[in-house]
Parts: structure tokens; sequence; C-alpha cells
């Protein structure tokens, strides 16, 4: 497993390491970037207030500090992006790769199970990064405009509404000043930081380990829970890990030392040097680091970084869904391709609207960031909990490590991160219960699916007339037309429903007959050169398989247009071609192998189904459908 590849389609694109560096800041780091904005506000001034004087200060200053490099510069920047699936990351690529290695293991349903969930409480992270990061930059113009209160809420939902209204459209022409703006936004909170250092030179010393372990000792209870606020400074650090593939390992690490993380800490501690100065400034630390003139422009650049942060989260959901869909997680959507030149550009119109109604009550329900914040830590302490796991073992089955030294590594990876989410429990009744929620609800949703589906084709397997008997069935008065047809299939055995169905009520067959099966390997992309495979059958059949990765969309035309006469077994003529294709009704009858909840559910899930037309991009004057039923 290794990440070299990563970058290189991207890299033809921009050409040289800093160009994609600079791209890098707007997706992936716009998340942890506007941390700032409510973190140590959170820390001092949230649930769990901490007294603002030196010791609690340096403390509070030497978690943040040490908790990012550990978290982000060591776990996710050293190790966990080189535990990469053939250079895609986040939850369900390194998911995929595990299994495979885990493959025929009892542990691999426990390891799918735990993937499964982080990948649902991502979904829990891109609800509610929009709705606390937009709403957090919002409220300085509180600050800037004392009385504008009344204001926030309604222009957070329509930055918002607008956000989620645009996607559509797609994102490559304000894609393109992501990295741009998010740089001046680096450059603009490292600048701030230092004049606000000024105040208050000393807490520089917070570097030191022993202010962070005198905090907790000194605290208890107390300093275990302002845990719970200081993860925010942490919160999109899988982000790096998640979009690794379009920029590769060696931009992100240099886009993360070269830049955000000096800026980040710089600004963490101008703001903890103002609250020594000036105790009264946790109303808002960030914005009451700068004077009263420049609070509006600020106001400004916050709200343009947060916008970004948002979409870079939006996209996240929408690459994360693809994935689902095409690892067996999830039934197809409607996936729209908003670039010609980007595959990764997509538009779904389902996760879309169901993302900003539920940012939208968020919004309209918690009122403020503080209280958002409460909501905040579970689902991305959680997620970063599984993933040391996954890795680690990466770490014993790809890399071949001793016990010996996997077992410390992840073991402090998981003190860390378990310790983060212990300080987020507290916060269940008071919001954090959400992300939970979420999490546990996609879980079943994806389990559900893939659980029925394998039911499903297993069902569809035994009832199925195998190809061999099929064949020597064949009766020679059959009459056979011109042309080629192809019977979409999701099973590589057996006779497709629809090819018996063509025969029984058109009492026809075409003089070539391919049975094409699409088949999603757990890789996330598969050459060209490995697309087709093919085999010859007798009177005329071939059977074809098609093979995909996760991170890419099936077009079967495409595919059959762009193979070799020598590969398919035939010439290919678009014009002489018809697609056939089975639309299958689910009937839950409460059969062995699922449920009869799952089943009703699975159905359910099934008629949200886009069509294995659009699905496939076939021709739709080429598309003949016939129905059948399938009982689970």
């Amino acid at each position: 497993m290794s990440s070299t590849a990563s970058g290189l389609e991207t890299g033809k694109s921009f050409g040289r390491v800093p160009g994609l560096a600079l791209a890098a800041l707007g997706i992936v780091f716009g998340d942890i970037g506007t941390s700032p904005l409510y973190a140590i506000k959170e820390t001092f001034g949230g649930s769990h207030p901490l007294p603002i004087d030196r010791p609690h200060v340096l403390g509070a200053l030497s978690l943040v500090f040490w908790s990012i490099m550990c978290v982000v510069s060591v776990k996710y920047v050293l190790v966990v992006m080189r535990a990469d699936n053939r250079g895609e990351g986040g939850s369900l690529a390194l998911l995929a790769a595990v299994t495979r290695l885990m493959e025929g293991s009892r542990k691999s349903i426990f390891i799918t199970a735990l993937g499964l969930f982080a990948a649902g409480l991502f979904y829990g992270d891109s609800m509610i990064t929009p709705a606390i990061s937009v709403l957090s930059a919002i409220e300085g113009l509180d600050i800037a405009k004392p009385g504008f209160s009344d204001y926030i809420l309604p222009l957070t939902l329509a930055i918002l509404v607008f956000l989620f209204a645009i996607q559509r459209h797609g994102t490559a022409v304000v894609g393109g000043m992501f990295g741009p703006i998010v740089a001046i936004w680096f450059l603009t909170i490292g600048f701030i930081g230092v004049k606000n250092i000024g105040l208050n030179p000393g807490v520089l010393w917070a570097v030191s380990p022993h202010h962070a372990i005198l905090f907790l000792m000194n605290n208890g209870l107390t300093g275990f829970l302002s845990l719970g606020a200081i993860v925010l400074v942490v919160t999109g650090a899988e982000a790096l890990y998640a979009d690794m593939g379009h920029f590769g390992r060696l931009p992100i690490a240099l886009a993360w030392y070269g830049l955000t993380l000096p800026a980040l800490l710089l600004n963490y501690f101008g703001q903890g040097a103002l609250l020594l100065a000036h105790p009264e400034a946790i109303e808002n630390p960030f914005f009451l680091m700068v004077p009263q003139w420049a609070t509006l422009p600020l106001v400004i650049l916050a709200t343009m970084a947060t916008v970004i942060a948002s979409q870079a989260t939006i996209s996240g959901a929408f690459s994360m869904t693809r994935q689902a869909i095409q690892l067996g997680y999830l039934p197809r959507l409607r996936i729209i391709h908003t670039s010609e030149h980007e595959s990764g550009q997509i538009y779904m119109p389902f996760v879309n609207w169901m993302l900003m109604a539920a940012v939208a009550i968020l919004v309209a329900s918690f009122g403020s960031s503080s209280k958002l914040a409460a909501a905040y830590g579970v689902a991305v302490t959680g997620t970063m909990a599984i993933t040391a796991i996954l890795v680690g073992l990466v770490m014993l089955l790809a890399w071949k490590w001793k016990k010996r030294l996997v077992i410390p590594i992840v073991g402090i990876f998981l003190l860390i991160d378990l310790a983060f989410f212990g300080a987020n429990i507290v916060k269940i009744e008071h919001g954090g219960w959400f992300p939970l929620a979420i999490g546990l609800f996609v879980f079943a949703l994806l389990a559900t699916w893939k659980k029925g589906r394998d039911v499903h084709l297993a069902r569809i397997q035994s009832d199925s007339l195998p190809v061999r008997d099929f064949l020597a069935s064949l009766s020679e008065r059959l009459l056979r037309v011109p042309g080629t047809a192809v019977f979409l299939h999701g099973s590589t055995h057996g006779v497709p429903l629809a090819l018996l169905h063509n025969i029984k009520h058109n009492k026809v067959l075409h003089e070539r007959v391919v049975l094409l099966t699409v088949i999603v390997d757990d890789v996330p992309f598969v050459p060209n050169e490995w697309r087709i495979e093919s085999k010859p059958l007798d009177q005329g059949f071939h059977q074809v398989l098609l093979h995909y990765g996760f991170m890419q969309d099936p077009d079967v035309p495409r595919a059959l247009a762009q193979a070799r006469e020598d590969e398919l077994g035939f010439f290919y003529e678009p014009m002489s071609i018809s697609y056939f294709l089975s639309r299958e009704t689910i009937i839950p009858s409460g059969k062995p192998g699922l449920p009869l909840w799952q089943a009703y559910v699975y159905a359910s899930l099934s008629r949200m189904a886009a069509s294995a037309m659009d699905f496939f991009r076939l021709p739709i004057n080429r598309v003949v459908e016939l129905g059948g039923q399938v009982e689970i």
C-alpha cells in the first residue's frame, strides 16, 4: 500500500508540488483552519469554563499545542497518510484495504462494522461542520456592529441555503479561488496572532508539556472535561487523509508544515495572550484580536473561509456516498458530473438536499456556535479512534511490522483519541447525541443494504438457470435477429431474468448475446488495460466482465467502444446494440437470511435506487427494461 501514485493525475494539471500544496489549502484544511473561530472561546467560556489566569491559560495552550502536534502532525501526516488504498484515503477506502487484507478472517465482520460506523459518523460531521463554521463567522458581526444579533441566524441560513443551491452548477470556478483565499486566511490569522502575542510573550512557554501535565493534575475532572473543547482544534484532521487521493501525501504535508500549522499555533497563542491581558475578551476572543475598524473585513474573510470549509465537507459527502455505492453499501443514486475534465467533481441531488435540510435544522435548533460546539467532537473523536485501529491492522498485515512496535504506537494514538472521546461523552445530552444518532442510522442503512443485496443476489443465483443448461436447451427453431443484445446482470452466474422474459414474450434472440456484469473491485481505480474480461460461449453468446474501482463511475458504452475486437470477442457496433435490463421488484416475505424488518428497509431503499440506464450511462433510445419480482 503505497501513495506514490496518489497525486500523479492531479500533478499533470498543476505541474508542481507547490501548486498542489496551494490547491490543498482550500480543500483539505478548510475545516481545521476555521477552528480558531470557536475553539479557545469554548475552552474558557463553554459548558465547562476555566478561570482566565496564567496557569490555566498556559495549561490549555499547552494541551492545544501538543494535541495538534500529536494528532495531526504525527498521527495523520506522518503515519495514517501512509496507509492509503493505492493512493486513496478515507474511512471506506481504508476499510476496503483492510477487508482485502483480512479476507477469510472471522474478525473481518467486526472490522467492517467499525469502518461502516466511522463512515456513518462522517455524515454527522458533514452536517455539523457547515452549521458551526458559518454561524461562528457571522457571529462576528455582533462584535463589528453591536445590536446585529437578530440578523445572525437569518443571514447564516441564507448563506448556507445559497451554498447548497449552487452545488448543481459545480465548483470548478469557485474551486480555483479556494487555495488563494484560504492562504490569505492563514496569513491573516497568523499575523494577528503575532500581534497579540506581543501583549504577553510569556504564553510561548506553553510549548513545554509540563504545563499540560500540571493543568490536568491540578484541575481533576474539570481539566479532563476541558478536552471536550480542546479537541475542536483538531477537528478536520480526517480531511487530510480523506482528500489525499486528490493531491498526494507530499503536497498536503508541505501545506501543513509550511503554512497551516504555524498560522494556527500563532493564532491560538495570540488568543491566549489576549485573554491574559483582557479577560473580558472571552466574549469572542478571535474577533476581539483586531481593532474595531478591522472587525468587519475579518468577518467577511472568515465567512469566505467557512464557506470554503463547508464546500469541502459537502464535496466529501458526495465522494463518500459514491464510494459506498460502488462498494455495494448503498443503492444506486443519481450522480451528475459537473466537470468534463475532473471525474471527482460530482453532484448528488438527494445527498445535497438531505444535508441542507439537516444543516438548516441544526442552525435553527441550536441557535449559536457555542451550543453547536456541544454536538461537535463526538463524531470526530469516534472516527479518529476507529482510524487508529484500522491503521494498526495495516501496520501488521500490509507493512509487516512487529507487534512489539505496533502495539505501543497504536496504543498511544488510542489513548489520546479515547481521552478526547471520553471528554465528549458528557456532551451527549446537550447535543452530542445528534452525530451519534446519525452515525448509527447511516450504519444501519449501509449494513442493511449490503446484507440485503447479498441475500438478493444469492436468491437470484439459486433461482436462475445455469448458463450451460440454458444454452443446451436453446431450440434451433428460435428466431435469431441481426444485431447484438447486451443483458446486464448483477451476478456472474446464471441467466439474466431479462433474457428469459425476452425469449418468453418476444420469442426472438439476437445473433450475438452478451451477458455483461459490472464488478467494482476493492481498489480506487482500475486501469483501462484491466477493464475487460471476456469469454466466448456457445451459440453466439459471450460472457463479459467490466472491472471498475470504487472511485470510478461505470460507463458501459464507453468501455465497450474503447475495447479491441480481440478483447471483446466480437466487433462493437454502437448502432446495432440493444441493452436489456431487469427491473426487479423486491417483495419482503420473511424468508431465512434477512429479518423481515430489514427486508422492508431493503425493499424501500431499492425503490429509491436510480435507474441502471442512468447509472451505467446507457443510451436512452437503445434500452429495453423487463420487469420481475424477487422475494427475500
